[in-house]
């Protein structure tokens, strides 16, 4: 696995290498647009089984990692400490929608801690759920920290905090007791050095380091096996994915990918989307990780080129299609619902 050294000039080079064309966009039965994209899967042992685009050069993985940094959480004991529900374990891993569920887990935990909504450090938005954003609108409710899509991951963060005895306030600076431990898993779980790494803040403001995807599906092979782990690493990693399968609404929710798509496939798949056309994935039964980035950083892209990368590893059974191919050949509709064209994987995408 290479190293984080002149991790600057490579981020630069990556950003001016879009990789090859991954999705087409059509029209009135012609391609109107392209999306091109990079993917890397790796297995438990680092090698390489398909390299599409540049897999070598850092990118930022955003909130597709969350189910490794939500593995500091339960190693410190906080899971325990605080006895997270399967629901609310699954909400550290979530870029949520702010429904009502959602909210309700995170203040929950907050709440058994002494703790509140004004201890969270990750801002707030408008719940990604439109009818649930219409309702508050109507009654003239502004949308709190509990309402932003990380909220899950912050709530886990304090959990954190109180576990090992650090500052709940300052959670988010990169010097943080909470984030130099997460630091270490990631360094850990992708086998790639991030002390001279390029980071900044995340939307939500907490460090993102830029990790290449090579690296981020090993960390995601080992994630989803457990293998050349410690048993408390091992199990750690087996209790997040079990809480997600076990409550998959609470990564995403209603209508969202994560959701549906982990809802279908069960077991054989953990898989969680980051901005800018990121996505990462475990395949437990086959050994495998999984990390993506659509070079526009199109979210219509990353899903078809994942679903794409799931269908062509076998992930996707006879009777799993029916379900699966709405996710692998979406619809292009107007305002009037008219069909106008569709998204498709690209020729040869991926090849092995």
């Amino acid at each position: 696995m290479p190293s984080a050294s002149a991790a600057a000039q490579t981020l630069a080079t990556n950003l001016d290498s879009d990789g090859p064309v991954c999705v087409e966009v059509t029209r009135g039965g012609i391609v109107e647009s392209r999306h091109h994209g990079s993917v890397a899967v790796v297995d438990v042992e680092g090698g390489v089984r398909l390299a599409c685009g540049d897999i070598k050069s850092p990118i930022f993985p955003r909130s597709a990692i969350k189910g490794l940094q939500a593995i500091a959480v339960v190693e410190s004991g906080a899971a325990d400490a605080v006895n997270f529900s399967d629901d609310e374990l699954a909400l550290i891993c979530a870029s949520h929608n702010g429904e009502q569920r959602h909210v309700n887990a995170a203040l929950g935990v907050l709440a058994r801690q002494g703790l509140g909504e004004p201890d969270l450090e990750c801002g707030a938005h408008w719940p990604y759920y439109e009818p649930m954003t219409r309702a508050m609108a109507a009654k003239g409710v502004e949308p709190t920290q509990l309402h932003n899509n990380c909220s899950g991951k912050h709530t886990g963060m304090l959990s954190l905090a109180k576990a090992i005895g650090a500052p709940t306030k300052g959670y988010t600076a990169v010097t943080h007791p909470v984030q130099q431990r997460i630091m270490g898993v990631l360094e850990t779980m992708t086998g790639y050095d991030l002390s001279d790494a390029v980071w900044d803040r995340d939307g939500c403001s907490v460090p993102n380091w830029a990790i290449p995807l090579e690296n981020l599906a090993y960390g995601f092979a080992r994630f989803g096996t457990g293998e050349a782990l410690s048993q408390e690493r091992a199990e750690a990693c087996a209790r997040i994915r079990s809480a997600v399968h076990a409550a998959p609404f609470m990564v995403a929710g209603t209508g969202r990918y994560c959701t549906e798509v982990m809802t279908i496939l069960g077991s054989k798949a953990f898989l969680k989307t980051g901005a800018e056309g990121v996505f990462c994935a475990a395949l437990p039964e086959m050994g495998l990780g999984v990390a993506l980035k659509c070079s526009d950083g199109a979210k219509r892209g990353a899903e078809v080129m994942i679903t794409a990368v799931l269908d062509a590893l076998g992930v996707i059974d006879d009777a799993d299609r029916p379900a699966m191919d709405a996710f692998l050949t979406p619809p292009v509709t107007n305002w009037n619902g008219f069909r106008t064209g569709e998204l498709r994987p690209a020729a040869g995408f991926p090849s092995f």
